[in-house]
């Protein structure tokens, strides 16, 4: 082993050494990049820094991102998800798990429209967790229904983390939306159907809800309700979506559309304001800021790596892997998996994502497949303790009453419910090609 390789070595025990210790992860990525770098090569290295950080920062495709985070935050701002639950809560609520199940079809709804796990698992949490615990529901089932389908919105396109394996793994966007449709509904589908199951083995852990409060809404008015607050998101994630799928428009002209389309959904509502406009544009400064710093620190991370002979050192310790091609794939699996228990999913993406990639295109992985199980995979990073973040936001609005144990053991069975979709997608690239194919992406 060089020289070079055993700096590689250390930079990656700094890195995590860092991050463990508190330290933010731009701030960690561009300190062990200039460190290592300076170690290894001197100033000559970063001469390439300023064109790398240009190139990487004036891709167009950048600005999807603050458009769609536009879209979302405008959307969960104007309380859309508060109208959501309460009406697919009563179309639900006569089933056992009933409002479980409602809880799930609207984390599709808004991890289609607004794609914030934070948001989605706070509202569903301040709105739903008090209710469900009064009306019988296991503390444990209510808090993992509710994380679990916050982080939907992490797979459902449009997708934070789609466009960034996009540029990442130099795919087109409009692909990867199209083959994340089937397995984010594959995913929604397994929770619906552990909870429809677990509702006949346990009934008296998810009762249905009462028939007198399902009465005391007439059915006119809940269908009427349905067609204002559910059909307008709807038809506007199928039009987004539809376009960028449909090669009608691209994703920053659809994501455009989309953050246009959130601002007339919120004035049907009823929910728009100038103070609205100004929390909306202030939350998406913010979280695109972030991106993009850490986006820009990671340059300086991947390029001392790589002049470090990292890359090689990971080809090595995937040589030494048996098993071929599929063996590389799961030890990647079981790497960002335990990864997720530490660190956030932008960071893997980041991190291990661009370290681990030339083996698979030497060995002609199929990128778009590849993408889909890392996606899948990168859900559990919102759930495992103890550093779920799924898990935080949901303690931090959770009545006093309901323990973080509770929480932690809630979310259990859906993080296995997680790895079962990571490994129906391995063992049916299909259900990720299908559509790109079949619309000639």
């Amino acid at each position: 082993m060089t020289g070079l390789e055993l700096l590689a070595i250390a930079m990656l025990v700094a890195f995590f050494v860092l991050l463990m210790a508190g330290v933010p992860v731009a701030i960690t990525l561009a300190t062990v990049g200039f460190g290592f770098g300076l170690a290894g090569f001197g100033m000559g290295l970063f001469n390439l820094l300023p064109s790398r950080i240009y190139g990487v920062v004036a891709n167009y495709q950048w600005l999807a991102i603050p458009l769609f985070v536009f879209m979302g935050v405008m959307l969960e701002k104007s309380r859309l998800a508060d109208d959501l639950l309460d009406v697919v809560g009563h179309l639900a609520g006569g089933l056992r798990g009933g409002m479980a199940l409602g809880i799930i079809g609207v984390g599709v709804l808004m991890g289609a429209t607004t794609g914030i796990v934070g948001a989605t698992v706070i509202t569903l949490g301040l709105l739903t967790l008090p209710t469900l615990l009064k009306r019988g529901y296991s503390p444990g089932l209510a808090c993992g229904a509710i994380c679990a389908s916050g982080t939907l919105g992490q797979i459902i396109p449009p997708s934070l983390i789609l466009i960034l394996l996009a540029d990442i793994m130099q795919l087109s966007v409009g692909t990867l939306f199209a083959a994340a449709v089937i397995p984010g509904l594959l995913l929604a589908g397994l929770y619906c159907a552990y909870i429809v199951v677990l509702g006949m083995i346990r009934p008296e852990i998810m009762p249905p809800l009462p028939k007198a409060e399902r009465d005391a809404l007439a059915r006119r008015d809940l269908w009427v309700r349905f067609f204002k607050v559910v059909v307008p998101p709807v038809l506007l994630v199928l039009a987004v979506l539809g376009s960028i799928i449909g090669g009608v428009a691209a994703p920053t002209e659809a994501a455009s559309m989309g953050a246009l389309g959130a601002i007339l959904v919120t004035v049907f509502a009823g929910r728009f304001s100038l103070a609205v406009l100004r929390e909306v544009v202030q939350s998406v400064t913010k979280i695109t800021a972030m991106m993009m710093f850490i986006l820009i620190c990671a340059q300086v991370f991947g390029l001392a790596f790589r002049g470090l002979q990292g890359e090689e050192l990971i080809n090595k310790m995937f040589a030494w892997l048996p098993g071929g091609v599929n063996a590389d794939i799961w030890f990647l699996m079981l790497l960002i998996f335990v990864l997720g228990f530490f660190l956030e999913w932008i960071e893997i993406s980041y991190i291990a994502v661009p370290l681990f990639l030339p083996v698979f295109v030497a060995q002609n992985v199929d990128l778009v497949w590849l993408a889909m199980l890392i996606c899948v995979n990168l859900q559990t990073s919102f759930l495992t303790p103890p550093f779920g973040w799924a898990l935080f936001f949901l303690k931090g609005v959770a009545p006093p009453e309901v323990t973080t144990r509770q929480i932690y053991l809630g979310v259990i069975p859906f993080i296995a419910l997680q790895v079962v979709a990571v490994v129906l997608v391995f063992l049916y690239p299909q259900l990720a090609l299908w559509l790109p194919k079949l619309i000639g992406w």
